[in-house]
């Protein structure tokens, strides 16, 4: 096939216009995505397609199945680093055809993609070259795009910090904020924080956005960035478990950006899970608490991530207040405490142990490296010294609660 120096000479009315014009010159379907794989223009009147192409154009955005096994294969980390055109092999798992695909560059950034599914024929050296060109000649259209939804998101990020910080009063208020802005609403949301260990260069957070752009596994209403924190508040995909939900989101996100991006290290909560938008300030408190404790107890709270599954945490900033005012006390603890000291015994860090292992011997004992009749006879002596009936789960629970609260004033 012969092309002529620069057949995308000229202007062109639309970004569907110029995918109809690489489609005609190659003679394959087109679609342009941009850098978060959300399509944004494709080819028309094409004879054949694939179900991964389908997907696309119905979703106006990449299925998330597709772009996973895109980076597995390499496909994408190619595209990231080099302006020269990518070949993929089919991948029959996630309805993906063979097809090349070339990066749009603006400076050292890359701003979207142009994807040639190869029907009948591969793509030549010379439709290699000529994919080249298109990239080359579609950065001026891509980046008109990408410079008004940078203005549309400044206006975003301000209003969901008024979000964040209750200066928005009424539901209708909101409501119709959200409206005009033209963000959706669910009948479920959560503000979830990502905290990472340094502060958020303009580089992570290029990849950050890229990783919450293109996952499905939540509907991501609103994001922002603070120092080494991404806040954001999400919806569910549906009603039925929301805690699993975002569980989920959050165990899989902090894996892609480790595999992805080789970013580690990542704590990340949940506030609360609302239906009125009201409650998005207590939500991100509520997200910030989460953290808080996670941070005061990282062995005990490592698997939590919900404000909804701290327990007795939830509580512990206001009964540490009351304590502190002399309106609580627990004369068992001290006792044991006083008895500890005097004798270098480990009573206190024995009771916890029990009760954080649900009262099991067997994992207690195993857990402090002990025989069970050991345990046996230093449960008796916590019995005996701090006066307290260990059948009593009223004195037992509170007795944990105080042990734990002193642990935490001493971190204060």
């Amino acid at each position: 096939m012969t092309h002529y120096d620069d057949p995308f000479r000229g202007d062109f009315d639309s970004l569907e216009e110029f995918a109809d014009r690489i489609s005609d010159l190659l003679q394959c379907p087109i679609t342009i995505e941009d850098a978060n794989h959300r399509l944004i223009a494709y080819s028309a009147h094409d004879d054949y397609t694939d179900p991964a192409r389908t997907a696309t154009i119905i979703s106006r955005r990449v299925p998330e199945k597709v772009i996973n096994s895109l980076w597995k294969q390499g496909a994408i980390p190619a595209l990231l680093s080099s302006r020269e055109p990518v070949r993929v092999a089919s991948i029959s798992e996630v309805g993906l055809g063979s097809r090349v695909a070339v990066s749009i560059w603006k400076n050292d950034e890359v701003i979207g993609f142009i994807w040639a599914l190869e029907t009948d024929r591969a793509l030549s050296k010379e439709d290699m070259e000529l994919l080249k060109k298109a990239a080359k000649a579609a950065k001026n259209k891509v980046l008109q795009l990408h410079m008004r939804k940078n203005k549309k998101e400044e206006r975003v990020q301000e209003f969901f910090w008024k979000l964040l910080t209750g200066h928005m009063a009424t539901e209708e208020e909101i409501k119709e904020s959200f409206k005009a802005m033209q963000i959706p609403t669910a009948p479920l949301f959560s503000v979830i924080i990502f905290r990472f260990a340094n502060e958020i260069t303009k580089e992570i957070e290029k990849q950050i956005s890229y990783s919450l752009q293109t996952t499905q596994q939540i509907q991501l209403l609103l994001y922002t960035t603070d120092q080494s924190d991404v806040i954001l508040l999400a919806a569910p995909k549906t009603t039925n478990q929301p805690l699993k939900e975002f569980t989920c989101f959050i165990e899989s996100f902090a894996t892609k950006m480790k595999e992805r991006f080789h970013i580690s290290s990542i704590q990340s909560g949940f506030g609360g899970i609302y239906e009125t938008y009201t409650c998005i300030e207590k939500s991100y408190k509520q997200a910030l608490t989460v953290l808080k404790m996670k941070e005061k107890f990282p062995a005990q709270l490592n698997r939590v991530h919900g404000y909804e599954q701290l327990g007795i945490y939830q509580f512990f900033d206001l009964l540490l207040q009351k304590t502190q005012q002399g309106e609580f006390g627990n004369s068992a603890l001290r006792k044991l405490q006083s008895y500890d000291e005097k004798h270098h015994t480990d009573l206190v860090e024995t009771f916890e142990t029990f009760f954080d292992r649900d009262c099991n011997v067997n994992e207690t004992a195993e857990a402090l490296n002990i025989h069970p009749n050991t345990l046996a006879y230093r449960l008796k002596r916590i019995a005996e010294i701090g006066e307290i009936d260990l059948h009593d789960i009223n004195q037992k629970v509170k007795l944990y609660i105080d042990i734990k609260l002193a642990k935490y004033e001493a971190l204060h």
